[in-house]
């Protein structure tokens, strides 16, 4: 389109020079060859206008220092903070986002996504958004991004009172009695590692044991009762429902999951604890692979989206997708937890979400501004030239009309 723009005001150039011409050979054709001069000439001057108003957005002008030029590599900075404000005051407020989302079926059109992804029209959607959505988190600060997620992630951590949630956890598995696989697959992990050290379990009866009972061999036979005993004991916990043994430690867990709920001290233990961990460098190391793999997944999720859909994923989607488009009261919930979700997200993060869109262009260097925004609509920029130069032309051939009618 810049070859076509600027062929277009060179073929103008070249008429006016063969018109010049011909008006000197053929002094006769006065009028004909004026109406086709004052359009050359004024099509010069409208296509030269624009052809400096748009380069000039994007560079110097033949490299020439011309006050106000340049324009977008100069103000790279200031664009920057005016997209971000842009996004914020038009996308991120709560009482845009709530707006937006009040007449909005979010639940239904996802349900019909889910329900038949391989559609022409939702396949197009699909590809397009994930493209899009691939190439803004490729573009976005790896680091950056990953340091706001991370930080977001642990701010939740911390903020999380994990005392009465797990008492809350233990009490329904004691009632369900989900604790149960659990326990006894503890037991026969018990029995496997005393099996596996029962050497060494041996040695240190007989190391403990008195010269006497080494020399009449008894410290061999307590050794063998000890092991046959737990080995015994542990077999009649896993097999009887109703061992005391079972009752017991069935009546420590609620203990425990009370005091989890209720009692300040062990609450205030357990806050302890979870905050030595977060503290604990393992922790940051954990959470950095943590978000690697989480992103990296993400990239190949939507970069292949058919793949991600397929088997069944694809299946259970499917029916989910159903379920969602078919059932009005599952759409109300879906779409009150939605709103109320995004409206939080947009107060909490609206701000961080637009600062590293700001920090990221503005850590591009004005070449690469330059080219990304002219690479987007340089297209249309083209067509403004094209239109300056037959546009100027049917100026100029207006005004020259009206010069030969005063």
């Amino acid at each position: 389109m810049r070859l076509f723009a600027t062929g277009l005001l060179m073929a103008m150039a070249a008429g006016f020079l063969v018109l010049h011409r011909l008006h000197t050979l053929y002094p006769g054709w006065d009028v004909p060859l004026g109406y086709a001069i004052a359009f050359t000439e004024a099509a010069m001057v409208g296509g030269l206008a624009d052809w400096f108003a748009v380069t000039a957005l994007f560079r110097r002008p033949l490299g020439l220092p011309i006050p106000h030029t340049a324009i977008i590599p100069v103000n790279k900075d200031r664009i920057a903070d005016s997209m971000a404000r842009f996004l914020r005051e038009n996308f991120l407020t709560p009482q845009v986002v709530a707006r937006r989302l009040r007449h909005f079926n979010l639940a239904a059109a996802a349900g019909g996504f889910l329900a038949d992804p391989r559609s022409e029209e939702q396949s197009r959607v699909r590809e397009g958004a994930a493209n899009l959505f691939a190439d803004v988190l490729e573009s976005l600060d790896p680091d950056q991004m990953g340091g706001m997620v991370k930080a977001g992630l642990r701010r939740q951590l911390e903020s999380v009172d994990a005392a009465p949630l797990l008492g809350q956890m233990l009490e329904n598995a004691i009632a369900d009695k989900k604790h149960l696989p659990v326990l006894e697959a503890l037991l026969r992990k018990l029995g496997g590692v005393i099996e596996a050290n029962e050497a060494m379990i041996r040695e240190m009866i007989h190391t403990r044991a008195n010269t006497i009972m080494r020399w009449t061999g008894l410290d061999e036979k307590l050794a063998s009762g000890v092991l046959d005993g737990t080995y015994r004991l542990l077999a009649e916990i896993i097999v009887q429902p109703d061992h005391p043994l079972r009752g017991k430690i069935d009546e420590a867990l609620a203990t425990l999951a009370h005091d989890l709920r209720h009692d300040p001290e062990v609450q205030a233990k357990v806050a302890r604890i979870k905050a030595e961990l977060l503290a604990n460098p393992a922790v940051g190391i954990w959470l950095d692979a943590m978000w690697e793999r989480a992103r990296a997944a993400l990239l190949r999720a939507v970069r292949n989206p058919d793949k991600v859909l397929a088997g069944g994923i694809g299946e259970s989607l499917g029916q989910l997708g159903h379920a969602l488009a078919d059932d009005p009261r599952l759409q109300l919930m879906v779409n009150r937890f939605a709103r109320r979700t995004l409206v939080g997200v947009s107060t909490r993060y609206g701000g961080e979400i637009v600062r590293l869109v700001s920090e990221t262009v503005k850590r591009w260097d004005a070449r690469t501004v330059s080219d990304r925004i002219e690479g987007a609509v340089g297209r249309d920029l083209q067509f403004i030239r094209i239109n300056g130069t037959l546009v100027g032309g049917l100026f100029g051939l207006a005004i020259h009309t009206v010069e030969r009618f005063l």
